[in-house]
Formats: C-alpha cells, structure tokens, sequence
C-alpha cells in the first residue's frame, strides 16, 4: 500500500526541512559576512563588488537540517566588476577573498577558512554552517550573469538568480517538487552516492516532472526517479524548456544542461565510475523501496534514508 503524503510530508517537515529558527540565524551569520566581506573588499580599490547573491540550495529552500554529520551551507556569490575576466583565474580570486576573509574575522582561527575547488569557505562552529564564498566577474552586457572560476582552468559562464528562478517556477507548478528533491538528497546523502551533486538532483526531478505532471503521490514520483536514472543510466541528454539553441555537444558520461546556459554541463564531472555507482545505487534503492510499500515494512525505509527515517508523531 506505501506510505501516504500526509506521512512523507510529515517526515520532511520534521526530520529533513531547515527549521525556519535555524534558517534565521544562518541568514544573520550570512548577512554579517556579506556586509563585513563588501567592505573589506570595498577597501582595495582594485576590486569593486556589483551586486551579492546568495545561491544553492539555501536560497532555493532544498537544504536540509544538520544530520549524520553532515552541515548545512550556504552558497553567496561575489559579483566584482571592472576586471578582466580573460586574465583573472581561479588562484587569484580565491586567494584574494580568502585574505578578505582572514581581515574580516581577525577573531576565527585561520583553520577555519579553507578553499575549495570552486569557494573559498569559512566555517561558524558554534552554528555549524559552513558559508561557501564564489568569487565571480561580473559581465557587464548581461545583467545578473557571471563568470565563474575553477581550479581546473575552467571558466563557465553562469547566472544564479536564473537557477533560483528555475526552481522556484517548478515549485509554484508542483507542489511537491521541492520536498522530493530533499527526500532525494537525503538518500544520496545516507546512502554516500558519489557524485551526484544537489543541482543534478534538482535538475533531473524537474525533467521528471517536465516529462510526466500527472498528478501521482510523493512515494510513487520518488520510486520514479530511481528507476529512471536505472533505466535511462544517467545516459540521456537532459534539457529544458528554458535552454536557448543550440544546445552543446558534450562527450562527458552524463550530461544535464543548465537551464541558464546552454553550453554548461552541470554533470560534466560526474565520472564513468560514479556514474555506474549511481545507477547501482538507484537500483538497490529502488528494490528496497518496492518491498518497503509491498510489505508496509518501515524498517526497509530506514535503510534508504537513516535510523531517523519518521513519518508520524511518535
């Protein structure tokens, strides 16, 4: 019979959604770092900022609660203006913000910034939100759009308001799209699915939803997304409505394109390897989820989403 969408809403509210408490001290912690980060940068008159925004799954409401370890964070984008972004590269942002940061928080141990592939991070203990700061150059003829840095030498035109926007409209058309993408996030998260990141998740249920509104319950859409990435293997060319043609060609082993940028492959670093490890994984989760409605059997569910798996009061 499965569980009815009084019960997974029960556990997504409960168990999985951020606590609207939690989401206001994150957002003052996020708004103090903005304001004494701009202004420090504001010190420095070669760099200037355009505009802040805060992105990922923070500012589209699909992040989950701090569980099993793993802290919640919070993507902010530093649009900087009047800079050459084909002679700016990845070393020389992050090294840059990351020296901000350090001046800003004269009090944080330097242990607590670090930097990543694309951020450079700065982690509040007591709250345990980490805080990932993405230097981008802004492009002056397209206003909200930025260029984006890696350490690879990549550089990807981007534009995270459009992404917010995305998730937002296939929220407002489906009432369940976003509580599916953190019931799905936290299967990836407890079942340790390498790589296969937030947006990609967000992404591949909107195509679902794209593909197929009929109405159907959260358990059923969840089961669905599964067995598609066990049928398709992550081998399609995912698209949206939004894309503008052309749309490019890509040789990656899994291919989903940005809504807000045609040539940008938001999977392109999802490996072969972590590809099949996906699709196994799905498989697995899939089978278990089956019996679990067959047999009405919780237990079952528990080894899909964690010991904390609750879909009613106790």
């Amino acid at each position: 019979m499965g569980l009815t969408d009084t019960q997974w809403r029960y556990y997504d509210h409960e168990v999985l959604r951020l606590p609207k408490a939690d989401r206001d001290t994150y957002t003052s912690q996020v708004d103090r770092l903005i304001e004494k980060l701009t202004q420090k940068i504001h010190t420095d008159t070669t760099f200037k900022v355009d505009r802040v925004r805060k992105a990922g799954s923070f500012a589209k409401h699909t992040i989950l609660r701090k569980m099993g370890g793993i802290a919640p964070d919070v993507d902010v984008a530093f649009f900087l203006k009047d800079r050459n972004a084909a002679t700016e590269d990845y070393a020389s942002l992050s090294d840059t913000i990351h020296a901000f940061l350090v001046d800003a928080y004269p009090t944080k141990s330097v242990e607590d910034f670090t930097i990543g592939r694309r951020t450079a991070t700065v982690q509040f203990i007591r709250s345990g939100l980490t805080v990932d700061v993405v230097p981008m150059i802004a492009i002056a003829e397209k206003n909200g759009y930025g260029w984006q840095y890696f350490d690879d030498g990549e550089r990807v035109e981007t534009y995270p308001r459009g992404q917010i926007d995305f998730v937002n409209t296939r929220k407002k058309t489906h009432d369940s799209y976003r509580a599916l993408v953190r019931i799905t996030k936290q299967w990836r998260n407890y079942c340790e699915v390498p790589g296969l990141k937030s947006y990609a998740i967000e992404l591949l249920m909107a195509y679902l939803f794209d593909q197929d509104s009929t109405p159907r319950g959260l358990e059923e859409r969840f089961r669905r997304f599964l067995l598609y990435i066990v049928q398709s293997g992550l081998q399609d060319v995912v698209s949206f409505p939004e894309n503008g043609r052309p749309i490019g060609h890509f040789s990656d082993p899994v291919v989903i394109i940005d809504p807000v940028n045609s040539s940008n492959n938001v999977a392109s670093r999802i490996t072969e390897a972590e590809r099949e490890a996906i699709v196994v994984a799905a498989e697995q989760a899939y089978d278990l989820a089956q019996e679990a409605s067959v047999e009405e059997d919780r237990s079952l569910w528990k080894t899909i989403f964690g010991p904390r798996f609750q879909v009613e009061a106790p």
